[in-house]
């Protein structure tokens, strides 16, 4: 496995693989890699020759008096648990590689990037947008591998790579659980086992609502009684809890598209972030 720390040796790589006729596929992370991560480089593995995983801790995604220092970084482990999975290569390049002098110019998409995220964390999925173009001009993988689990972060990718006239397929990963339900993610290393006892509960709560709206029942009135019965399971705050179309990601009001229902809510110092689709009731 090559690990790949400055854009010359990263492009220098991406020609050597173009005259192989190497399929590249792509999974960006942050690292401290969990099942999810490694799942979706099963699924990049499916769709490519090779596989290229980035390790970058992007830090314009964080807003001031966010998580950017204490955020979990493993990268010796990372390596590990890549080379086990047969990658191909890790590009894992410094601050500076990748926004050298500050660098001024950045990525938004409107619209998707604004709503819910967006209102919570402003600028949160400009740093996204930002660094993921970054990442598919400088690989140019045919094919790029992104989580359900962040569903409106792939939402946003998938326009911007459609705007862009990006020439590769996006690609989604279905969220990875733990037993009890939560959304494997990095940041649930904070967790205490009080809040590791209680963070089960939003998946429960928000597919509880799921399957009340499908089945006819008021969209926010749900969602409102939803974000009173996380308080009451024990969470400190809830940012939100909606029901919106799966994918303009405004409220959803034509039941003939599809719904999905997103939430936010915080367990002491730690927030997480959940998603289910509206199911399908039997015809």
């Amino acid at each position: 496995m090559i690990v790949i720390r400055s854009i010359a040796h990263l492009r220098e790589q991406r020609e050597a693989w173009r005259k192989a006729g190497e399929m590249v596929g792509l999974v960006p992370t942050m690292g401290a890699l969990h099942t999810g991560h490694l799942s979706l480089v099963e699924r990049a593995q499916a769709y490519s020759t090779l596989t290229l995983v980035t390790l970058f801790v992007n830090p314009t995604q964080f807003a001031p008096g966010e998580d950017f220092d204490r955020y979990p970084r493993d990268e010796a482990g990372d390596l590990a648990k890549l080379e086990a999975a047969g990658v191909a290569a890790v590009f894992a390049p410094e601050v500076a590689e990748m926004y050298p002098g500050g660098s001024l110019t950045r990525v938004s998409v409107p619209q998707l990037g604004d709503v819910l995220e967006g209102e919570f964390r402003p600028g949160f999925f400009t740093g996204v947008a930002t660094v993921v173009a970054k990442l598919l001009i400088l690989v140019q993988p045919d094919v790029a591998l992104f989580g359900e689990k962040d569903y409106q972060q792939l939402l946003v990718i998938r326009r911007l790579a459609a705007d862009l006239h990006l020439p590769l397929t996006i690609e989604a990963g279905r969220t990875i659980r733990e037993p009890d339900g939560l959304a494997l993610s990095s940041r649930n290393a904070y967790l205490s086992a009080d809040e590791r006892r209680i963070a089960p509960s939003l998946y429960r709560v928000i597919s509880r609502l799921a399957a009340d709206v499908a089945a006819g029942a008021d969209s926010a009135q749900r969602a409102e009684a939803a974000m009173a019965d996380l308080t009451a399971a024990g969470f400190s705050r809830v940012d939100y809890v909606s029901v919106r179309d799966g994918e303009t990601l405004q409220p959803w009001t034509d039941r003939r598209r599809r719904g999905r229902v997103l939430a936010a809510a915080w367990l002491g110092r730690t927030r997480l972030i959940d998603n289910v689709p509206v199911p399908d009731l039997p015809a």
